[in-house]
């Protein structure tokens, strides 16, 4: 069969574009981290919230996709290391250490085999609809990873100096004591941080600290200022879940000020 030098050339072209995107968004590929705060049922759609049916929706999206689910740790080392993760890797995070990321989560996470990082705030554990000290331990020694959320809580930028060191010192400090392990990442309430937060987490001991879609690190190199994507009762459709999960969903977010 005779082909044309138009149908020659036209490969050529399509070729030549399709390896020019490739080489564009190659290096901009990061690691997903998903973002969680209240695993519950909800008469109204809550930001926060996401129900039980959809929460195991996610996961049973991650397994059927063979998704490795891996650790902040691993993320923060690899980002350091220059490490080039697989494209099926994620990490699952929650906030605030509500009472029902223990009866409810906890239960799923186990059953399908997946560990999360949780950041929680030793001021508020035991109040009214949070997790307990007890609960903590068991989730700990159930495989669930720990880091800091502030002791109760605060919006860093807004609040003293001291305010701040209280903030990320003691909180660290309490949940080594009552873990027993240590405790090396932070995340930003409200996602909130600035410069020099930054560095009051670096001379603390925390090895990284994650945001939400706030800051000008769109692709993830600094690991005390990780993006993360929120997940909730929204994401319900597999083109959903496949998008935001794609690792190339930071370059489309509209970033916000860090504070």
């Amino acid at each position: 069969m005779k082909i044309s030098i138009k149908t020659i050339f036209s490969f050529f072209l399509y070729a030549v574009i399709a390896a020019g995107l490739y080489w564009l968004i190659n290096d901009k590929y990061t690691v997903p981290v998903m973002m969680y705060h209240n695993v519950a049922e909800s008469p109204e759609f809550r930001d926060d919230t996401v129900s039980l049916a959809n929460f195991e929706r996610h996961l049973q999206f991650l397994q059927k996709r063979g998704y490795r689910v891996i650790s902040a740790n691993d993320l923060a080392n690899g980002i350091k290391s220059g490490k080039h993760f697989p494209r099926n890797s994620v990490v699952i995070t929650f906030d605030d250490g509500n009472e029902n990321n223990y009866t409810a989560a906890f239960p799923l996470l186990r059953e399908y085999g997946y560990a999360a990082d949780f950041f929680i705030s030793p001021g508020t554990i035991g109040t009214e609809g949070a997790l307990t000290w007890d609960d903590v331990l068991r989730m700990h020694l159930g495989g669930m990873r720990f880091g800091s959320h502030g002791m109760i809580q605060a919006y860093l930028p807004d609040v003293s100096n001291e305010k701040q060191l209280y903030e990320i010192l003691e909180s660290k400090r309490i949940l080594e004591q009552k873990l027993k392990a240590p405790v090396e990442y932070y995340a930003y309430p409200i996602g909130g941080f600035n410069e020099e937060i930054k560095k009051l987490l670096r001379d603390s001991g925390y090895k990284g600290a994650f945001t939400t879609n706030r800051g000008t690190d769109r692709f993830d190199k600094d690991v005390y200022e990780i993006n993360r994507i929120r997940f909730g009762d929204h994401d319900t459709s597999d083109l959903i879940l496949a998008a935001k999960l794609s690792g190339y969903y930071n370059m489309f977010r509209k970033l916000k000020k860090s504070y």
